[in-house]
């Protein structure tokens, strides 16, 4: 049986009131680019100083390091950027008012990002380098580690949504915190790309 939240509250909200509404999470979003762009700096920084680091350091891999495991990071890699598509899905059941599809594609899309995540715990544990292993070591861990981060973060952005998608009439009249969310953490899949060819393709 499909649970809908109704609409009736924003139908019944006064036009000026409305619009009111639409310009806050207009400038929200807005606001929300900003920081993400301002994240992204943060991320082409170090993005600049590995290839910077990878192309003038003799000896680039630690001794005894011929490369990379790549079958397994593939596998978290799909996973991940699948996920995208799962949020999308979650976010457009919410804008149809069908909470219940909307939890279960949140549901799922954190599912997926914490199995990321304990792919990634999984890899570093079978590492045979640490972050103190030369220039190599200490990137690696610094990058992957910072974009875990971000994954967790987006985890709990998602546990945030989901929380409040249970009280009542919530998300009748604003979808920013979703929408945010999801953009969010269509981000962190897009930076994970470009780390998962700079790390593992560009061997």
């Amino acid at each position: 049986m499909n649970t809908s939240i109704s609409p009736e509250g924003l139908e019944h909200t006064p036009h000026h009131a409305v619009e009111h509404i639409h310009d806050e999470e207009g400038n929200s979003m807005f606001g929300f680019i900003v920081f993400l762009l301002s994240e992204s700096i943060i991320f082409l920084s170090f993005f600049t100083g590995y290839i910077a680091y990878k192309l003038t350091t003799p000896d680039w891999l630690p001794l005894g390091v011929e490369g990379l495991e790549v079958k397994e990071p593939t596998i978290n890699t799909v996973i991940l950027v699948s996920s995208s598509f799962v949020i999308y899905f979650a976010e457009r059941a919410l804008h149809r008012h069908h909470l219940w599809r909307f939890r279960l594609f949140l549901l799922a899309t954190m599912a997926m990002g914490s199995y990321f995540l304990y792919g990634q715990a999984v890899e570093w544990k079978s590492l045979a380098f640490g972050f103190t292993s030369g220039v190599f070591g200490g990137t690696f861990y610094l990058l992957t580690g910072f974009h875990g981060l971000h994954v967790f973060t987006g985890i709990l952005l998602q546990t945030i949504m989901l929380v409040r998608s249970f009280i009542p009439g919530n998300y009748d009249s604003s979808h920013f915190g979703i929408n945010a969310t999801s953009l969010f953490w269509h981000f962190v899949d897009v930076i994970w790309i470009i780390l998962f060819v700079l790390i593992y393709v560009w061997q």
